[in-house]
């Protein structure tokens, strides 16, 4: 008999996907962990009861967390990621040639192994290259200690319940601040604004407090249910976020692999938000 599992993003809204197929379920020292199978999306992750990630859509959130800001830079060498243990931000950070090294800073060691172990496909052996580096460690504590600066910082955390609360505060966003190069750029996952419209303005009121310029732009991901999803950006130099077209497309030309949802077009246009959106970046 097929088991539904659901998902409560918000307390007036749920939904559920249908398995056959329970590959790994626990309580981790952090957080309750589930993998499975279902017949559309392959298969999914879900930590504390909140899809993270399936098989049939992950590059979407993947691939807008990391080249937006690697592409502002005109030569990014040095990467932090702060969570993302299963290794897709990880993946789409090393396939700019530029880069040196790739920091990978992950609170739970299970979310890696348990990734590596049921979905390889998303990693696609990133975490077997040489310039990538994973620390087990807070992340909050490690950029407030680390003396390492980074060109891109990116916090590809949870939603702000259990051990990611930690990574939406304005002490955690300052510290990442200061572990940045001159020019470098911040980026958090801030929620779906229609259901989760507090946590972007949380997230702005602190970028606009840190940084020249601080921005959200949007993508859609279907098993984030709820609305498009938000991504905060943070730089000192307005100048970074919108790069000219052709500079872009000359930048995806040297990347390998082909885009699944990255353009240049996608890049400009996701900073192009609708009104109650806009509403919360704004204040």
């Amino acid at each position: 008999m097929a088991r539904w599992i659901p998902e409560t993003l918000h307390e007036h809204f749920r939904f559920s996907f249908k398995t056959n197929n329970v590959l790994y379920e626990s309580h981790t020292e952090h957080q309750h962990l589930i993998i499975f199978e279902n017949d559309t999306f392959g298969r999914v992750l879900m930590l504390d009861g909140v899809v993270q990630l399936t098989e049939e859509d992950e590059f979407v959130y993947h691939e807008m967390m990391a080249h937006p800001p690697l592409m502002a830079q005109p030569e990014p060498k040095r990467v932090l990621i702060i969570g993302g243990g299963d290794g897709g931000v990880l993946r789409e950070v090393l396939r700019h040639p530029s880069v040196e090294r790739a920091v990978l800073c992950e609170i739970d060691q299970s979310v890696i192994d348990l990734s590596r172990r049921y979905l390889d496909f998303i990693a696609q052996g990133a975490f077997d290259d040489p310039r990538a580096e994973v620390v087990i460690a807070d992340g909050t504590k490690f950029v407030a200690e680390t003396d390492e600066r980074f060109d891109a910082i990116l916090v590809d955390s949870t939603d702000p319940i259990g051990p990611a609360i930690a990574l939406f505060t304005r002490e955690f966003y300052s510290s990442c601040k200061r572990a940045l190069n001159e020019g470098g750029v911040l980026i958090a996952q801030s929620g779906l604004p229609f259901l989760q419209g507090d946590e972007l303005r949380d997230v702005q009121k602190s970028f606009r407090a840190l940084f020249a310029d601080a921005a959200a732009y949007m993508m859609t991901t279907p098993t984030y249910i709820g609305g498009p999803m938000a991504l905060s950006w943070g730089c000192d130099d307005p100048a970074r976020r919108m790069p000219e077209r052709e500079r872009l497309k000359a930048r995806v030309d040297q990347i390998k692999g082909e885009m699944k949802y990255y353009t240049p077009d996608v890049h400009l246009a996701a900073f192009a938000l609708p009104a109650y959106v806009a509403r919360y970046v704004h204040g």
